[in-house]
Protein backbone atom coordinates (compact mmCIF):
# COMPACT_ATOMS: atom_id res chain seq x y z
CA UNK A 1 0.00 0.00 0.00
CA UNK A 2 1.29 3.41 -0.93
CA UNK A 3 1.14 6.24 1.55
CA UNK A 4 1.50 9.88 0.80
CA UNK A 5 1.50 13.09 2.70
CA UNK A 6 -1.13 15.51 1.41
CA UNK A 7 0.27 18.84 0.36
CA UNK A 8 -1.42 22.05 1.39
CA UNK A 9 -3.16 23.97 -1.39
CA UNK A 10 -5.12 27.14 -1.97
CA UNK A 11 -6.91 25.65 -5.01
CA UNK A 12 -10.66 25.30 -4.42
CA UNK A 13 -12.22 24.46 -7.77
CA UNK A 14 -11.58 23.08 -11.27
CA UNK A 15 -12.78 26.09 -13.25
CA UNK A 16 -12.02 25.29 -16.87
CA UNK A 17 -11.08 22.22 -18.88
CA UNK A 18 -9.66 22.64 -22.37
CA UNK A 19 -10.42 20.73 -25.58
CA UNK A 20 -8.41 21.16 -28.75
CA UNK A 21 -10.64 21.72 -31.79
CA UNK A 22 -9.91 22.24 -35.48
CA UNK A 23 -12.57 24.95 -35.98
CA UNK A 24 -13.81 27.03 -33.05
CA UNK A 25 -16.98 28.14 -34.86
CA UNK A 26 -17.92 24.54 -35.76
CA UNK A 27 -17.20 23.44 -32.18
CA UNK A 28 -19.32 26.30 -30.86
CA UNK A 29 -22.22 25.19 -33.06
CA UNK A 30 -21.89 21.59 -31.83
CA UNK A 31 -21.79 22.43 -28.13
CA UNK A 32 -24.54 25.08 -28.23
CA UNK A 33 -26.69 23.79 -31.10
CA UNK A 34 -26.49 20.03 -30.42
CA UNK A 35 -25.68 19.68 -26.73
CA UNK A 36 -27.63 22.75 -25.61
CA UNK A 37 -24.76 24.36 -23.72
CA UNK A 38 -24.32 28.12 -23.37
CA UNK A 39 -21.46 30.47 -24.25
CA UNK A 40 -19.61 31.63 -21.14
CA UNK A 41 -16.90 33.64 -22.85
CA UNK A 42 -15.81 34.56 -26.35
CA UNK A 43 -13.02 37.13 -26.47
CA UNK A 44 -10.17 38.07 -28.77
CA UNK A 45 -6.70 38.68 -27.38
CA UNK A 46 -3.08 38.97 -28.42
CA UNK A 47 -1.52 41.24 -31.01
CA UNK A 48 -4.27 42.47 -33.32
CA UNK A 49 -6.77 40.11 -31.63
CA UNK A 50 -5.34 37.12 -33.48
CA UNK A 51 -6.26 34.65 -30.73
CA UNK A 52 -9.71 33.68 -29.47
CA UNK A 53 -10.63 32.40 -26.01
CA UNK A 54 -13.96 30.55 -26.27
CA UNK A 55 -15.71 28.92 -23.31
CA UNK A 56 -18.98 26.95 -23.14
CA UNK A 57 -20.77 25.13 -20.32
CA UNK A 58 -23.99 23.32 -19.53
CA UNK A 59 -26.56 25.76 -18.09
CA UNK A 60 -25.97 26.13 -14.35
CA UNK A 61 -22.49 24.59 -14.36
CA UNK A 62 -19.73 26.31 -12.42
CA UNK A 63 -17.05 24.59 -14.55
CA UNK A 64 -16.42 25.62 -18.14
CA UNK A 65 -14.98 24.02 -21.26
CA UNK A 66 -12.53 26.07 -23.36
CA UNK A 67 -12.47 25.25 -27.08
CA UNK A 68 -8.96 25.99 -28.29
CA UNK A 69 -7.22 25.64 -31.65
CA UNK A 70 -4.18 23.33 -31.68
CA UNK A 71 -1.09 24.94 -30.19
CA UNK A 72 2.57 24.12 -30.63
CA UNK A 73 2.08 21.72 -33.53
CA UNK A 74 -0.60 19.70 -31.69
CA UNK A 75 -3.60 18.05 -33.27
CA UNK A 76 -7.29 18.47 -32.40
CA UNK A 77 -9.06 15.82 -30.36
CA UNK A 78 -7.94 13.20 -27.91
CA UNK A 79 -9.15 14.81 -24.68
CA UNK A 80 -11.99 13.68 -22.46
CA UNK A 81 -14.33 14.91 -19.74
CA UNK A 82 -17.27 13.59 -17.76
CA UNK A 83 -20.48 15.58 -17.41
CA UNK A 84 -23.34 14.77 -15.07
CA UNK A 85 -27.10 14.37 -15.50
CA UNK A 86 -29.94 13.11 -13.34
CA UNK A 87 -31.39 11.26 -16.38
CA UNK A 88 -28.88 9.36 -18.52
CA UNK A 89 -31.59 7.54 -20.48
CA UNK A 90 -33.43 10.80 -21.19
CA UNK A 91 -30.28 12.55 -22.43
CA UNK A 92 -29.36 9.52 -24.53
CA UNK A 93 -32.82 9.55 -26.15
CA UNK A 94 -32.64 13.33 -26.72
CA UNK A 95 -29.25 13.16 -28.47
CA UNK A 96 -30.26 10.14 -30.60
CA UNK A 97 -33.44 11.90 -31.74
CA UNK A 98 -31.55 15.11 -32.46
CA UNK A 99 -29.06 13.45 -34.80
CA UNK A 100 -25.65 14.77 -35.74
CA UNK A 101 -24.04 13.59 -32.49
CA UNK A 102 -21.59 10.69 -32.52
CA UNK A 103 -22.83 8.35 -29.80
CA UNK A 104 -20.08 5.87 -28.96
CA UNK A 105 -21.95 3.62 -26.52
CA UNK A 106 -25.40 2.92 -25.16
CA UNK A 107 -26.15 3.65 -21.49
CA UNK A 108 -24.49 1.00 -19.37
CA UNK A 109 -23.19 0.44 -15.89
CA UNK A 110 -20.97 -2.13 -14.29
CA UNK A 111 -20.40 -3.05 -10.65
CA UNK A 112 -18.93 -0.08 -8.85
CA UNK A 113 -19.48 2.31 -11.78
CA UNK A 114 -22.35 4.73 -12.43
CA UNK A 115 -24.74 4.53 -15.36
CA UNK A 116 -23.18 6.34 -18.32
CA UNK A 117 -22.78 6.55 -22.08
CA UNK A 118 -20.09 8.06 -24.28
CA UNK A 119 -20.22 10.57 -27.13
CA UNK A 120 -17.52 12.28 -29.18
CA UNK A 121 -17.41 15.81 -30.53
CA UNK A 122 -16.56 16.37 -34.22
CA UNK A 123 -12.84 16.61 -33.35
CA UNK A 124 -12.71 13.29 -31.48
CA UNK A 125 -12.79 14.66 -27.92
CA UNK A 126 -14.67 12.24 -25.65
CA UNK A 127 -17.55 13.11 -23.32
CA UNK A 128 -18.84 10.64 -20.74
CA UNK A 129 -22.43 11.47 -19.76
CA UNK A 130 -22.78 10.11 -16.24
CA UNK A 131 -25.85 9.75 -14.03
CA UNK A 132 -25.54 11.28 -10.56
Amino acid sequence: MTTHTPASTTVTNIGVTMFTVADQDAALEFYTGKLGWEVRGDTRFGPDGEYRWLEVAPPGSTSRLALNPPMGGGQPGGCGIGVETADVHGEYARLRALGGVQIDSEPESSPGAPLLFMISDPDGNHIAIVEV
